[in-house]
């Protein structure tokens, strides 16, 4: 069977069926705590931080699903929708904590309308898991690694406390202690008291790092660390399996084989690849579009290009 290509690149219009794409870029997309095969000590630290209240700090390569884990700790304990903050260089604690609309809201004053300044608050993704709630709330910090070099240290005092205030509504306490304020892009209302949020429950946190620098001590004696392993050829079945839903049979299987272990002793060698590189390369392989000869070689050959060169 040959490469069955959906672009011919002769500009005519035509029909052509695209097919099923992967389960994982299905959308609205779906949640993958069922397909996530944790590596082995991964289990005994996410007990560790949950049992200490302290944020886990997961190291490893870009794909190795490090972001993953906690969709598979809050779908198994209920601890709700994932709250995600992500990491830029431009990122800052205070986003995170809350966003105050000031603009907004002179422009409503202006406009003559009540001096109500909830409407113009928005709890942040961390402030909205320091929320004082019943069940603890699950946030995941990704790529801290590309944050600035203060932002480690700038969220020792939070995690440590539990909580935070918004100066606006500590200001605010002469026109009414309490103010509604809305969490993080939801519909939900959380009551802030004289301008303080305190956590009743500390959230179970994921900072995920690429490895790409070093982090202060202090910061580091809070969290629990673990890094991601390397794959080995049994747990890439596994996950692709998982993945794909089905187990690979027949002629294909062993294609299948002898591409895991390819993926699998180039990243002992040194280079960059992400586990999805191999999902979307046996996608290509077992679904319908029947890549295979020398065409098929290179669609995989730019599927499975190393992730350190351009």
């Amino acid at each position: 069977m040959t490469w069955q290509p959906f672009y011919v690149g002769n500009g005519i219009p035509r029909d052509v069926e695209l097919g099923d794409p992967p389960p994982w870029r299905s959308f609205p997309r779906q949640a993958l705590h069922k397909e996530f095969q944790p590596p082995p000590g991964l289990v005994s630290a996410v007990n560790a931080a949950l049992a200490l209240r302290r944020p886990l700090l997961l190291t490893g390569a870009a794909g190795s699903g490090k972001s993953t884990v906690i969709e598979q700790v809050a779908a198994e304990l209920k601890l709700g929708e994932v709250l995600r903050w992500h990491i830029t260089s431009r990122s800052t604690l205070g986003e995170s904590l809350y966003r105050y609309d000031a603009l907004g809201r002179i422009h409503a004053q202006r406009l003559g309308g009540h001096d109500d300044i909830g409407p113009f608050l928005e709890l942040g993704p961390l402030g909205t898991a320091l929320v004082a709630v019943e069940r603890p709330r699950a946030l995941l910090v990704d790529e801290i690694d590309k944050s600035d070099l203060d932002l480690p240290s700038d969220l020792l005092d939070v995690l440590e406390r539990g909580d935070f205030e918004i100066p606006e509504l500590a200001r605010y306490t002469e026109t009414s202690d309490t103010v509604e304020v809305r969490q993080w892009r939801s519909a939900d209302i959380t009551s802030v008291h004289r301008g303080r949020v305190q956590c009743r429950q500390f959230p179970f946190i994921v900072m995920t790092s690429n490895g790409e620098r070093d982090f202060p001590a202090a910061f580091l004696r809070r969290c629990i660390r673990f890094t991601m392993p390397k794959p080995t050829v049994e747990a890439l079945r596994k996950v692709v399996e998982a993945h794909l839903r089905t187990s690979v049979d027949g002629d294909r299987a062993d294609t299948v084989d002898e591409l895991i272990t390819s993926f699998v002793q180039r990243v002992a060698a040194g280079e960059s690849l992400a586990v999805d590189q191999l999902l979307n390369a046996i996608h290509l392989l077992t679904g319908p579009s029947g890549l295979a000869g020398e065409d098929g070689d290179a669609v995989l050959a730019l599927v499975l290009r190393e992730l350190s060169r351009a």
